[in-house]
């Protein structure tokens, strides 16, 4: 299968989780700054990773290049989410990029799959909570970075 993973990371844990995804799933990571409509169509499995800044807001890189998302022709792509973010300091908040993500791929007619259970998180809010799961897989890596190789584990097999 030939996966691309689409990321943006200012502090480098969003990108680090991208590289541990890929090695686990052979795939190949693209950084959303220098990504190109080509990345998000030319694959089997997309997923795009984004970590949550501030109260709910997009990482700057995925700000200034959300147009090449848009851009993109998502109709019937099979489309994984996954959002690195600080349910402690943001509990409001959690993972809200993912969300953000979400309803973008939604709209231009990706499949999203790879939803994950809210158990075992504390957070009171989060935009990428659908129906009582995440949208994709939600990471924590200030509080919770212990839990991500197996959470990183259980979300692929649900991928392939």
């Amino acid at each position: 299968m030939n996966v691309t993973i689409i990321y943006g990371s200012d502090g480098g844990a969003t990108k680090s989780v991208a590289s541990r995804i890929a090695k686990k799933i052979q795939g190949k990571t693209v950084d959303i700054a220098r990504a190109s409509t080509a990345d998000f169509e030319n694959c089997d499995l997309l997923i795009l990773g984004a970590p949550t800044y501030g109260v709910g807001d997009l990482q700057c890189d995925w700000e200034a290049n959300f147009a090449t998302l848009k851009a993109a022709n998502l109709n019937g792509r099979k489309v994984a989410l996954f959002g690195t973010g600080d349910q402690v300091t943001y509990p409001e908040s959690f993972v809200d990029a993912m969300g953000t993500l979400y309803d973008q791929v939604v709209a231009q007619g990706g499949v999203v799959v790879g939803f994950t259970d809210t158990t075992g998180y504390e957070h009171s809010g989060s935009t990428a909570e659908r129906d009582g799961r995440f949208v994709g897989l939600a990471l924590d890596q200030d509080n919770q970075s212990s839990q991500t190789d197996k959470r990183i584990t259980a979300w692929i097999s649900q991928l392939t």
